[in-house]
């Protein structure tokens, strides 16, 4: 994002600032632990036939967007400084919906409670 793009928003600028304000929201204001896990469900385009929806659904999704670049998006929404956070898993997948799945350690160890979003990214 560029300086201008707080004044000429372009489109996917637009959804970017929703696509966090909806993580923002589904957090919920909760204390953003040092350790996390990021699951992303990318949804599978409508155009794909049901032969090809069911051979990649829980397949990895190796193209655009870049993890590292959804990584950055969720830390963006979680906190204002993250530099607190040493530790941080991710994998993304293709789906039926779109979902993002945000983990803590805690969760892992006990009873491995997540905070899902719907997503249409």
């Amino acid at each position: 994002m560029t300086k201008r793009d707080r004044w000429a928003r372009r489109p996917a600028v637009v959804r970017y600032f929703q696509y966090r304000d909806n993580i923002r929201a589904a957090w919920g204001g909760r204390e953003v632990p040092a350790e996390l896990r990021l699951v992303f469900v990318m949804p599978m385009p409508k155009s794909w036939s049901n032969k090809k929806r069911l051979l990649m659904n829980g397949t990895p999704h190796q193209q655009k967007p870049d993890i590292d670049n959804m990584i950055k998006a969720v830390l963006d929404a979680l906190c204002e400084e993250d530099r607190f956070i040493y530790d941080v898993h991710a994998t993304k997948f293709w789906g039926e919906n779109g979902i993002l799945s945000i983990e803590t350690y805690r969760d892992w160890e006990t009873d491995r409670k997540s905070t899902r979003l719907n997503s249409s990214h």
